[in-house]
């Protein structure tokens, strides 16, 4: 009787593995993920790295600018950049995400050295390293961005749009003015392209704003 059911579960184990072996192979997710990665082209990768970096770096002095500012402005100014940020950057990272880019929204350690630097000031000074950053920082976003605008509707959008003198008229300015994409037959540059359209004009009104912000900051210093 013993032997019977040992030879019996000898024959159930030999058909399991049979079975097995004729199932077929589950996806792997890992693999494919890294094929769709294998197929971004290296300068949309760098790109949305890049901009990924520059985005947390904005945000993260931003959100200390919006705590430690010395006037209403500059703590307006600020938490509008961070709430602008972290939205465009959540669009982006569901770009990643879709394409499989690896893009850490991580600070580097210019970054961790200018929050730093910034930190050990107060008051007027405070305002002023903050607004100057900015303004450098956006400059470089709106460079960057433009790269993947369409050059026409760029050219309209820049002969057209007004210098906003608060964030409430940039806000105002944004929904007027649009501007289109670069097109491209590569489906995830399009995306890429799309994104970068988007916040380009929300971009382009906080370097105006911070340009306005600047000027009353050194109003403020010779009063």
């Amino acid at each position: 009787m013993k032997r019977m059911w040992l030879a019996s579960l000898a024959v159930t184990a030999i058909l399991a593995v049979g079975c097995n072996k004729n199932e077929a192979p589950k996806t792997d997710t890992a693999g494919t993920s890294g094929r769709v990665a294998e197929n971004v082209k290296a300068g949309d990768r760098d790109f949305v790295q890049d901009v990924t970096k520059m985005n947390a770096a904005e945000i993260d002095v931003a959100r200390l600018a919006a705590d430690r500012g010395s006037s209403s402005d500059v703590k307006k100014f600020a938490q509008m950049l961070a709430d602008d940020h972290t939205a465009a950057g959540a669009k982006l990272s569901g770009v990643a995400v879709q394409n499989s880019i690896e893009a850490p929204a991580d600070l580097d350690d210019s970054a961790r050295s200018r929050h730093e630097k910034l930190a050990g000031k107060s008051g007027l000074d405070f305002d002023k390293e903050f607004v100057d950053g900015m303004i450098d920082d956006h400059q470089k976003l709106v460079d960057k961005l433009e790269s993947r605008i369409d050059r026409d509707t760029l050219s309209k959008y820049k002969s057209t749009a007004d210098s906003p003198v608060s964030d409430k008229k940039a806000e105002v300015d944004v929904k007027a003015q649009t501007v289109l994409p670069e097109k491209s037959d590569d489906p995830v540059t399009q995306r890429i392209n799309a994104w970068a359209a988007d916040t380009y004009p929300v971009a382009y009104a906080h370097l105006q704003s911070a340009k306005a912000l600047k000027d009353t900051l050194k109003k403020r210093s010779t009063d």
